[in-house]
């Protein structure tokens, strides 16, 4: 029961998180919510505060939030006024509570990420030399497994990816490595080669190499609370860029579109996850947070930046998009929506049934 339940909280908290961050900005601002569910579906438990019903729905797969006034000409309900109704409200306004929600999606990741920098530390690999290619750059300059690298022309290395950058961005100029062999220390020039190789992305990229690979070491960094936040907010930040590039590539078709999953392919990860262990769990729910975020964000009518651009687009003409503008472009964005899905639920049928046919 250890993968279901795991699947079951993890996608429910991501929803409802999201859910959360529409209802905290809707009350901040004091724009009217009639309804605050955990859960969807038939109602299990409710109590009513402030004209606002909260209840305990029976599927727990998120939640939702119904606000006051979703159009000009809806009647309010008794105890609400005219300007708690959302649709009353300046442009700028509906566009914060709709941004909450992706938002909080970002926030999620950035806590989880800062929870567990904070509980675990920071984990580096060392610039210990695991092994050497032959004949490559590295064996030419003489450096040997075991190895420690120390300093790179004059610039002291502490963690391997100190060194990777160095090399990276030497363009192919000689490097003076200093590096630690037992008692000794060695002053080594070594000269990178541009070789080609294969990016995350499956692209062949040129890059300069020196032909070596970590031994696998790792330091543990303590962090405190405010490094910890700033790790947070540096590791979210480069889910972000990832996946906004991932996103760039599929539209290039770099990325084939057989690598696009929906639910099945996410409930497959939190339960392969779930078998590791409850940190990768989190990291993957951090992920997973980040892409909901991103992906809502998309200037899709339905979707919160469908909204977001119709709102920007009223602030810029003074004036709402005319409502048959709005309803093609959201039949429009329904038809991509529901063809997003079907490919998406298509190859994770089909990778259900290849992968166990293998």
């Amino acid at each position: 029961m250890q993968g279901p339940i795991a699947i079951i909280l993890v996608l429910g908290a991501l929803i409802f998180f999201h859910e959360l961050g529409h209802f905290l900005a809707a009350r901040v601002l004091g724009i009217g919510v009639r309804t605050f569910s955990l859960g969807f579906g038939p109602k299990i438990f409710s109590f009513t505060r402030n004209h606002t019903r909260y209840q305990l729905s029976a599927i727990p797969l998120g939640g939702y939030v119904q606000l006051l006034g979703d159009n000009l000409d809806e009647e309010l309900p008794e105890g609400f006024t005219k300007t708690e109704s959302f649709a009353h409200r300046p442009p700028l306004h509906r566009m914060l509570v709709v941004a909450a929600g992706p938002v909080f999606n970002f926030i999620l990741a950035w806590a989880i990420y800062s929870g567990i920098f904070m509980s675990t530390g920071l984990v580096e690999l060392t610039p210990s030399i695991g092994g050497v290619q032959a004949e490559s750059s590295a064996a030419v300059a003489g450096i040997e497994a075991g190895d420690m690298v120390t300093a790179v022309d004059g610039q002291p290395i502490a963690y391997w990816r100190e060194m990777a950058e160095a090399i990276r961005t030497s363009e192919g100029r000689s490097l003076a490595f200093t590096v630690r062999r037992g008692d000794q220390s060695l002053e080594l020039n070594v000269v990178p080669r541009l070789m080609e190789r294969k990016n995350i992305f499956g692209e062949t990229i040129t890059t300069p190499m020196v032909g070596v690979s970590s031994s696998g070491d790792t330091v543990t960094i303590p962090l405190g609370t405010g490094m910890a936040l700033v790790e947070g907010a540096n590791q979210t930040w480069e889910v972000i860029e990832l996946t906004m590039r991932g996103i760039g590539k599929l539209i290039e078709r770099v990325v084939p579109l057989d690598t696009v999953g929906g639910p099945i392919m996410i409930a497959q990860m939190v339960n392969q996850q779930a078998q590791r262990g409850f940190l990768e769990v989190l990291f993957l729910t951090a992920i997973i947070s980040v892409n909901l975020g991103l992906l809502n964000l998309f200037p899709i009518p339905v979707l919160d930046g469908g909204h977001i651009l119709f709102l920007s687009l009223e602030m810029i003409f003074r004036r709402p998009v005319p409502e048959h503008w709005q309803a093609l472009t959201t039949r429009i964005g329904i038809f991509l929506l529901i063809a997003l899905m079907a490919l998406a639920t298509y190859n994770d049928i089909y990778r259900l049934f290849f992968n166990s046919a293998m």
